[in-house]
């Protein structure tokens, strides 16, 4: 199913309170999250031959892409808010047409 079907609660509730960019970022934020959580149970049972007390390298390699990919969201978000609140701030110049008929 579509993830727009599967959390659309979500995502309406995100884009009422953020805007619709935000907030579909916000529910990007969630998934990924909650694959974190997938893989880090995952990760109880499959431990590295090396060290049993670590997860196996390839769940490290997920989780650490994964956590990239929440850092590189988490700072789309920020660029979008600091606009936001910049546009709020600052006057709008006045669209005064200098043509004289």
């Amino acid at each position: 199913m579509s993830v727009f079907y599967d959390r659309q609660q979500e995502l309406e509730k995100y884009e009422f309170m953020m805007g619709e960019a935000r907030g579909r970022l916000a529910v990007t934020l969630d998934t990924l999250t909650d694959a974190l959580i997938l893989v880090g149970q995952h990760g109880v049972y499959c431990t590295s031959a090396r060290n049993p007390n670590v997860p196996a390298i390839d769940l490290q390699a997920i989780v650490t892409n994964l956590n990239g990919a929440k850092e590189l969201v988490a700072s789309v978000m920020e660029k979008l808010r600091q606009e936001r609140e910049a546009a709020e701030i600052s006057p709008r110049p006045l669209n005064i047409s200098s043509e004289t008929k």
